[in-house]
């Protein structure tokens, strides 16, 4: 298979609407771009099509996939009942970064919902995977264009780099904005509960709809990586980089001396090392070894805006698989608005592994 790279600001619209509809009308699979990251798509309604997207990744057959619709009357037809708090948190926070989780419908099927009885829905923000939707009509299953394990892809390169010849087509709109998936939060029970954090906090969701829970696993997985996650693709490896990555955490001046010293001990043995810093602190590491055989030190962003953090997390992983180091030491962020959704990402790309200062 051929895998076709359209790059949106280079074609008419009517063009890559019109292949990238036939090629979904068909069963195909279509990278596209959302706020989010770049999501693998086919039609949601279509069991063989969902299957395409599991073989193409090597994603767990139990792995849900998220629903993105364009439209809130399109939720109708994909759910048994809505909520009055997915009405207020959809109201509120829709179209954007919000994945919730209702009881489905006979209409979608098992194949899509990884076998459960409850279907993830989202209705994305951008204006591609939009358009995409409301032209053809189809709700696209769009879990992240990437191999999984693998950092999820936030360019179409990315995409390129993991799926070529797996898929068939490739919406190119440049870089996402956000970075880091959708919250998916679960609103079939009495109380919302995130699942997964995301941009979406929780403090905004209690906003408006008032009581909002986490499951523990996530609130408990820096203190013990044993606790089952309730959302069955928060368990499994994800985002992890070719590298050794390990986290520091503990006050900044401790950090940045344990990281020197650990990139130290592995450049003297003679590895390629790879240090993720922060504005604030990538000036520090330059001496952390001979000139000859310097770290390479990467730059997340700036602790004064979370935002950067989250835009770059994953496209720093994938550099450094490009700088080809064998050990990766990253700063970690608190647990405060976004920390939470950062922290939660960089402890699965480690593995859990995890140092204290």
């Amino acid at each position: 298979m051929e895998t076709i790279v359209c790059k949106i600001s280079e074609t008419a619209e009517q063009v890559w609407l019109k292949e990238a509809g036939e090629i979904l009308a068909a069963g195909g699979l279509v990278g596209i771009p959302t706020e989010t990251v770049y999501g693998l798509a086919a039609n949601a309604l279509d069991a063989e099509a969902a299957a395409k997207i599991y073989a193409a990744k090597g994603r767990p057959s139990d792995n849900p996939l998220i629903v993105h619709i364009s439209d809130i009357s399109m939720l109708e037809g994909l759910v048994s009942e809505i909520p009055d708090t997915a009405r207020k948190l959809a109201e509120k926070f829709w179209p954007g970064p919000l994945t919730m989780i209702f009881p489905k419908s006979d209409v979608v099927p098992y194949g899509t919902t990884g076998g459960l009885d409850t279907v993830a829905v989202r209705m994305p923000s951008h204006p591609v995977a939009r358009k995409l939707i409301g032209t053809t009509g189809i709700v696209l299953a769009a879990p992240s264009a990437n191999t999984s394990g693998r950092p999820s892809p936030t360019r179409a390169e990315h995409v390129y780099e993991d799926l070529n010849g797996k898929i068939d087509m490739i919406l190119d709109d440049g870089p996402v904005g956000i970075g880091i998936e959708s919250t998916i939060v679960d609103v079939s029970g009495d109380v919302p509960m995130i699942l997964r954090p995301g941009y979406i906090t929780r403090e905004m969701m209690m906003e408006v709809v008032g009581e909002v829970c986490v499951d523990p696993a996530i609130l408990n997985e820096n203190k013990d990586k044993n606790f089952r996650p309730k959302a069955p693709g928060m368990k499994y490896k994800h985002y992890a980089p070719k590298g050794d990555l390990t986290l520091v955490s503990g006050t900044s001046e401790k950090v940045v001396e344990k990281i020197r010293e650990l990139a130290s001990e592995k450049l003297a043995a003679g590895f390629r090392v790879g240090i993720i810093a922060t504005e604030e602190t990538k000036a520090l590491y330059a001496m952390a070894g001979p000139q000859a055989v310097s770290p390479v030190v990467m730059s997340i962003g700036t602790r004064k805006d979370e935002n950067t953090i989250t835009h770059n997390l994953y496209d720093i992983l994938r550099r450094m698989d490009g700088e080809n180091v064998s050990y990766i030491y990253s700063e970690s962020f608190g647990e405060g608005s976004r920390g939470q959704a950062i922290m939660n990402r960089l402890l699965k790309a480690a593995g859990h592994q995890q140092i204290y200062v």
